[in-house]
């Protein structure tokens, strides 16, 4: 297995601002349900923070709010160190649900602020509700910036053509070997606009880890399979992955993706195993 490099810096992509966030974060998904105890969890994300993976994901609808507050735990006396991403509802996207999801979230974090906010799909609320929410939270402070997520490319379309609507900061979208559809024309689309993307369960929630080809390419360097699949999505400049991991040995695992790098042989089996899209892909959610 590669190591985890914790002497080099986790790199840095910019958001339209120009402002540096990690390529390599923390998901928050399946947190505060019990599953683990929450002290194993925290922990977690902790280390995470040590390894350099400042970025930290989270959503108010992650276990009704359960997995904010094993960030708020996580990050305490160290909020400065992190870049915070949160998610609201489209049920709440209204002006003054914005307002109100987000003031609730903040409370479960345990901070005065959230970095990145995003709508977490497209709901039934017009886009320029949602954007007023969003505007009247920056005016006060609560959040620095915008982004969406789940959003097709002719949503995105739609979205930067309202009114500061091109203040969008990122979208955060399912993305892996075998999630390939928005290399199509989404990536392409985000690309030429130097928006980043945010890839969610970039290993499948672990269901590919068995693939023979992934397998493959993790022997030849002496890598795992998830290091292979996260190596994948962080293969393209402006891509953002924020893995899942509620064990150490996990965050260490995905630390060390940093130090793979596939060659061309690596990517033309990964197309023969999981063949890249040729024509437009609805988007996937999971």
């Amino acid at each position: 297995m590669p190591s985890s490099a914790t002497s080099s810096p986790v790199p840095t992509t910019p958001l339209p601002s120009g402002e540096p966030v990690p390529v390599l974060g923390l998901g928050t998904w399946g947190m505060g349900e019990n599953l683990r105890p929450a002290a194993q969890e925290v922990a977690a994300l902790r280390l995470g923070l040590d390894l350099g993976m400042t970025l930290i994901d989270t959503a108010e609808m992650y276990a009704d709010g359960g997995a904010e507050e094993i960030v708020g735990e996580a990050i305490a006396g160290r909020r400065d160190e992190v870049f915070l991403v949160d998610k609201v509802l489209p049920s709440h996207a209204t002006r003054a649900g914005t307002i109100a999801a987000c003031e609730a979230s903040l409370k479960r974090l345990a901070t005065d602020r959230i970095d990145l906010y995003l709508l977490h799909w497209r709901g039934r609320v017009p886009f320029a509700a949602t954007l007023e929410g969003f505007a009247a939270l920056q005016a006060a402070g609560k959040i620095r910036r915008w982004g969406v997520s789940n959003l097709d490319t002719d949503d995105m379309k739609e979205l930067v053509a309202l009114t500061g609507g091109d203040a969008v900061a990122t979208n955060q979208v399912l993305y892996n070997p075998t999630r390939r559809g928005i290399e199509f024309d989404l990536l392409p689309w985000c690309a030429a606009r130097r928006l980043p993307v945010m890839a969610y369960s970039p290993i499948e929630q672990g269901r590919i880890l068995k693939n023979r080809t992934l397998l493959a390419i993790a022997q030849r360097h002496a890598a795992t399979p998830a290091q292979v699949a996260l190596a994948f999505s962080l293969r393209r400049d402006g891509t953002i992955a924020i893995p899942r991991a509620g064990h150490l040995a996990h965050v260490r695992e995905n630390r060390g993706a940093l130090a793979v790098r596939l060659d061309a042989d690596d990517l033309a089996a990964i197309d023969r195993a999981f063949a890249p899209p040729h024509r437009k892909v609805p988007l996937e959610m999971l």
